[in-house]
């Protein structure tokens, strides 16, 4: 009886350890994006785009510390001449950034950069399933020094994103352009977890399972589910047209415990609960 007692102690605390876990890493900003070693940026996996023969995004030593950035490492984006007038850059889809919530913490998104042309800087903010509403462009006002850019993502508030999308030259070009950019989401932003839809009651079961998850959910006809593994990367996902669906969950690892997240058709998080898979 005592081993018994102690077994489901043991379990009880590893369950309550990954819950906070999850509520603080699964669902958490990564920013601000200050591309520094012991920062965020730098070591991510970014993908450049619709710039000819895509030069990867390089992080450099800041060249002008000199005006109101002081970072020693900045992200240099070449804009080649051939590109696409909206050539950027992006990160992951549910690495990287994370996955979060636009609220009034973090609606207002900065950036500095440091630019040889005036021209257009966009910012898109992707969901999971690619889905976006669009990138906001600000043109700087200043050349060949830093200056920072504020964007208005108030129109997205309740919108739960996991892509940030980077437009560094968003114009027609007649050479080559290197365009700086540093600190998104400012120097000073604190990271925030998204709220979840009150009024929604979410069933998984069984739990743990093996092969497959039985997902119930109240007052919602559609959206998507989210699964990630305990570093907060997402592993599978996958869109709902039902409050009662099976996920085939055969592909995951076994004696792990997942989180799984559902986001209704806005993208906004319903709820977040802990599966083990046996």
């Amino acid at each position: 009886m005592l081993k018994v007692t102690q077994q489901k102690f043991y379990l009880t605390c590893t369950f309550l350890a990954l819950t906070f876990i999850f509520n603080h890493v699964a669902f958490a900003q990564n920013a601000p994006i200050d591309f520094e070693p012991s920062g965020f940026g730098a070591t991510w996996n970014w993908t450049t785009f619709e710039n000819d023969t895509n030069p990867q995004l390089q992080i450099i030593a800041n060249p002008d510390v000199s005006g109101i950035n002081t970072s020693s490492s900045v992200a240099k984006f070449t804009a080649l001449q051939s590109g696409q007038p909206f050539a950027g850059c992006e990160t992951m889809h549910g690495a990287g950034i994370g996955s979060f919530t636009i609220d009034s913490s973090n609606m207002m998104v900065k950036i500095m950069v440091w630019k040889t042309t005036i021209s257009d800087i966009g910012i898109k903010l992707v969901r999971f399933d690619n889905w976006s509403l669009g990138e906001i462009k600000i043109p700087n006002t200043k050349i060949q020094e830093w200056e920072e850019l504020t964007f208005d993502f108030s129109g997205h508030i309740g919108l739960t994103y996991d892509q940030l999308v980077i437009f560094p030259d968003f114009a027609t070009r007649t050479s080559n352009n290197v365009i700086l950019f540093d600190n998104i989401f400012g120097q000073g932003f604190v990271t925030n977890n998204p709220e979840k839809i009150s009024g929604n009651y979410v069933k998984l079961f069984p739990n743990p399972t093996h092969n497959s998850l039985s997902v119930n959910i109240e007052d919602v006809e559609g959206g998507a589910v989210i699964v990630s593994n305990i570093l907060g990367k997402v592993v599978l996902q996958q869109k709902f047209s039902s409050n009662q669906f099976t996920l085939d969950i055969s592909q995951l690892i076994t004696n792990s415990t997942y989180s799984v997240s559902i986001l209704d058709t806005q993208g906004k998080l319903i709820e977040t609960k802990l599966i083990v898979v046996n």
